[in-house]
């Protein structure tokens, strides 16, 4: 049986990656980085934060939705000391974007390494449509 899904792709992995996949009222959300359209990368990990949300913004609204629609969010870190050295300046700009405290569910994982070297954070996000 063939899902029907509906798919948002941009970026420079715009053929390998869709940035979102809705199927039914859910759209899975690809991690998104801190990188801007010009492919620069802050050196800071919460000016990557804020980065990552505009990015998430923009294709959230690809689906006609925005940062209320999230119900889930997973941050992944590339050094969880870093994250937490800074967590009241990368969390300011979750609660920014989310233009206030999220009512959302979050997992923090640290991985190895994010799609090019300098990246600190990446977010993936499911949202309800």
């Amino acid at each position: 049986m063939k899902i029907n899904k509906k798919t948002y792709r941009s970026g420079p992995f715009k053929d390998f990656i869709a940035q979102g996949t809705q199927i039914g009222n859910i759209l899975y959300m690809a991690g998104q980085v801190g990188i801007d359209d010009n492919g620069g990368v802050p050196q800071d990990i919460a000016k990557q934060t804020a980065m990552a949300y505009k990015n998430m913004k923009d294709v959230l609204s690809q689906f006609g939705a925005d940062m209320s629609n999230i119900v889930d969010e997973t941050f992944f870190v590339t050094n969880m000391d870093e994250l937490m050295g800074n967590v009241e300046s990368v969390y300011g700009e979750r609660e920014s974007a989310y233009g206030g405290m999220p009512e959302v569910s979050q997992t923090v994982v640290q991985v190895v390494g994010l799609v090019q070297p300098e990246l600190k954070i990446e977010i993936k996000c499911i949202a309800h449509l």
